[in-house]
């Protein structure tokens, strides 16, 4: 997939900047071509002779190389790529970068550059959480600018949560993702998976027997069609896929803000299996078992996200997909929830305990459209997710 294709790689400052020396061997072996540009706070990481070496070709980093500029080579330089990768993205490069901001070579290139540009974010987590930063990816986002991570984790300075760069496979796998030549590229999808979890008190929760593997297929399928794919996954069993925007949650309320803060998308794919109710007030300890009977929960219903998306009246998915996991008449109610819910197909499976497809690996599932029902034969998950991809695909591009 990247043997022949180029990539201008600039990586910024910060100590996540020892990843794109690996990032840059990962490429090679996949006989990409590299050119790198290193910031004058990322050589504070990492050296000029050490990129160089691994990439094979001399790094850029002066923006007034009068050989160079005399041919306008920050120019050439920003368009002879088949991509455009900042790795680390910084938040003072990606605050450049929304404000169009161009006072040195990596800044000017991506002013320049008329091809896409993926960022994979590293920063400390309250840089990260910042409602400044947080501005200007939304803004980055809103200009096509494609994302990887941040992963969540410990951090050099002693911390922990969202700020820690994708690992180098990974940051591979969404450059693959975004040079791939397939039906999807362009389209932004949005794909749900998993439980959710709603607590009873600090040590139990609700939930249901979701591994998420078929969301997780699902996001996989559309990605190596060329999608972009923001994948919102409650704590899942498998592990989500490479080359996606990944968006974790616990409970519904909070998998309906991270779908609505993920939107506009071409289409959506609620694949998630979200828990219908929550204890309405969680207890804030552990609730102890005193001999006096059992404790009395009060249930509250969680918000419907299938039905609020399909239903919004601005800026809805051109193509809204639910799932019906049912026990019985499973045809009938699901067809009744794609009217009652407003969504466009509906797959709809049986999860009786006898079928074995809850948690498990294959999938029997029927299409439900306006068209009618389609049923599917028993499969591998991963192949229900690629023909879900490709009549995806053939429904929302142009011929």
């Amino acid at each position: 997939m990247l043997q022949g294709k180029r990539v201008l790689l600039i990586i910024g400052g910060g100590i996540a900047a020892f990843k794109s020396l690996d990032l840059i061997r990962r490429l090679k072996e996949r006989g990409c071509a590299v050119t790198p540009v290193l910031t004058k706070a990322g050589a504070e990481f990492v050296t000029p002779l050490s990129v160089s070496a691994l990439a094979g070709v001399k790094v850029h980093d002066a923006l007034f190389d009068l050989t160079s500029e005399a041919e306008m080579g920050h120019i050439e330089l920003s368009r002879s790529a088949d991509l455009v990768v900042v790795a680390p993205a910084t938040a003072d490069l990606m605050a450049k970068m929304a404000g169009g901001l161009a006072n040195d070579l990596a800044s000017t290139l991506l002013l320049a550059t008329d091809k896409r540009v993926l960022i994979a974010p590293a920063m400390n987590v309250r840089m990260w959480d910042h409602p400044a930063t947080q501005r200007n990816l939304a803004t980055l986002r809103g200009d096509g600018v494609l994302t990887v991570g941040p992963n969540e984790g410990d951090m050099a300075c002693g911390e922990y949560g969202p700020g820690r760069m994708a690992e180098p496979l990974e940051i591979v796998a969404a450059i693959g993702a975004a040079l791939a030549a397939g039906p999807l590229k362009g389209k932004h999808i949005l794909v749900t998976s998993g439980p959710t979890h709603e607590p009873i008190d600090p040590v139990r929760y609700i939930a249901n027997r979701s591994s998420g593997a078929q969301g997780t297929a699902i996001a996989a399928a559309l990605a190596a069609l060329g999608a972009e794919v923001t994948f919102v996954t409650g704590p899942a069993d498998v592990p989500p896929p490479q080359g996606v925007r990944v968006v974790r949650v616990q409970t519904a309320r909070e998998m309906l803000e991270a779908v609505q803060a993920a939107l506009p998308a071409d289409a959506a794919v609620f694949a998630a299996a979200v828990a219908d109710w929550r204890v309405a007030s969680a207890s804030a300890s552990k609730i102890k078992k005193d001999g006096k009977g059992l404790p009395t929960l009060e249930f509250a219903e969680n918000p419907d996200i299938l039905a609020t998306v399909s239903q919004m009246t601005d800026g809805r998915p051109g193509l809204v997909v639910g799932f019906a996991a049912e026990t019985d008449d499973v045809i009938g109610h699901a067809t009744a929830k794609r009217a009652r819910k407003g969504c466009d197909w509906i797959l709809a499976n049986d999860v009786s305990p006898e079928t074995g497809i809850m948690g498990g690996t294959e999938n029997a599932v029927t299409l439900i459209t306006a068209e009618g029902a389609e049923d599917w034969p028993r499969m591998g998950k991963d192949e229900v997710a690629r023909r879900l991809a490709q009549r995806i695909a053939d429904a929302i591009t142009v011929g």
